[in-house]
């Protein structure tokens, strides 16, 4: 290997930030496509999104892109995030520019090859390098002089292409592993989502019996009660946020929607309001209540509250529901989550993306009841079923992370010099 100098990043690449978004901007005689950190992931470009914004001639000459620029994202609210990069290959024909989300290196042709400064980004950014000289409180930025100030081992320009060529055969390959294992990812959740619909109508279990309005379900068993959700249980929305009363005497934590994932209820992010005692029999979450999403992202998602916090409240994005004696709330998740998959909520709305889950909605939703034995039984089935597909699925996002590792390990490897690319073709970085 012909390897040169540590040398300075801006004596190999110019870097400059981008042109600051603003009103004046949003029209004019020269628009053109612009990027901003949206559109960088870690290696990747995602232009499904590609905004336009007005840029001067003169402009356009100091912010346009070249194929072989990298764009790295110069700020983000994760420490985790700010530094991830991107070549640009000219993707977009005529010009580009970019905006100051972003910064551009562009390497100095006599010197450095861009795909070669790719990766060293990549490897800047998978090892924390950048992560380490950014700065702020809330948003974390990187600036052009810090990145300008880094040191990178520059070998030839004729290495710098043997190693980018290289990395992009290996990174490939290794992605080529990454789409198998999503595959069986999704196979897995098919499975998952399979059982629990054969389970929740009742497949296989005596003579069946067609409801119209559960027509989407299919037939379900002829013994079992087919009755509206609010026949079983009491459904109730939770209370409107108020600024106001984010102070008080009786602060109390709440959950909302980004506490409920399917399943789960994640409390490491609780907000707090003032809940008085009035308002404590109507907005309080019991263990065993279910609390379904009303909003947001995922309406119709839900968990079961486990009781962890002795006392915690609920916010108007979310309905909770609570048993009115015979069915159980177990029952109803599973429910909830055929009915979330297949669409069934969308159905009942007036548009394809539904953004909102009424109380109506559910309340009015009919679904099979069984007898309470028989919920139980099947309840218990469906548990022990997604355990083992939970076990499953874990043991699947480890071959991911080490796959991760692995293509880490590589390309910091190769840019760095530890590896002779020449010989190195399937090595084992272990």
């Amino acid at each position: 290997m012909s390897w040169g100098a540590n040398v300075s990043v801006r004596s190999v690449a110019e870097v400059v930030l981008g042109r600051q978004r603003a009103p004046q901007h949003a029209e004019g005689p020269h628009m053109v496509p612009y990027l901003r950190a949206a559109n960088i992931k870690d290696g990747e470009l995602d232009l499904s999104d590609v905004k336009s914004m007005n840029f001067t001639p003169t402009e356009q000459t100091i912010f346009s892109l070249r194929s072989g620029d990298v764009l790295i994202t110069e700020g983000s609210g994760s420490i985790g995030s700010v530094g991830a990069s991107a070549v640009w290959h000219g993707e977009i024909e005529g010009a580009v520019c970019f905006q100051n989300t972003l910064l551009r290196m562009r390497p100095r042709a006599e010197t450095a090859e861009g795909r070669f400064l790719g990766w060293w980004a990549r490897s800047a950014f998978g090892s924390g390098l950048f992560s380490s000289i950014a700065s702020g409180a809330n948003i974390y930025h990187l600036s052009a002089e810090r990145i300008r100030a880094l040191r990178v081992d520059l070998p030839s320009l004729e290495e710098q292409r043997r190693i980018a060529d290289f990395l992009d055969a290996e990174t490939n390959t290794l992605a080529q592993f990454e789409n198998g294992i999503y595959r069986q990812l999704a196979l897995l959740e098919e499975r998952e989502l399979a059982h629990v619909f054969d389970a929740v109508r009742g497949a296989g279990i005596g003579e069946r019996h067609s409801y119209d309005n559960l027509s989407w379900l299919g037939d379900v068993p002829e013994t079992w009660l087919v009755a509206s959700v609010s026949s079983q249980f009491s459904i109730q929305l939770g209370k409107m946020l108020n600024q106001e009363q984010v102070n008080g005497d009786r602060l109390r934590p709440y959950l909302r929607v980004a506490n409920v994932q399917w399943d789960k209820v994640h409390v490491d992010d609780l907000a707090y309001m003032d809940f008085s005692e009035e308002e404590r029999p109507r907005y309080e979450v019991l263990p065993g209540d279910l609390l379904i999403c009303e909003g947001g992202s995922y309406p119709g998602r839900a968990a079961i509250w486990d009781g962890r916090i002795g006392e915690i409240y609920y916010q108007k994005a979310l309905h909770r529901a609570r048993s009115r004696g015979r069915s159980l709330v177990r029952w109803l998740y599973y429910c909830l989550r055929i009915a979330r998959t297949m669409g069934i909520f969308e159905a009942d709305g007036n548009t394809s993306t539904i953004t909102h889950l009424t109380g109506e909605q559910i309340s009015a939703r009919r679904f099979p009841f069984p007898d309470p034995k028989t919920q139980e039984e099947i309840v218990r089935y469906l548990d022990r079923e997604i355990v083992e597909e939970c076990r499953l699925v874990s043991a699947v996002r480890r071959q991911l992370s080490l796959l991760a590792e692995r293509r880490q390990a590589l390309i910091t490897a190769a840019v760095t010099g530890q590896i002779d690319v020449t010989t190195a073709r399937g090595a084992d970085l272990s």
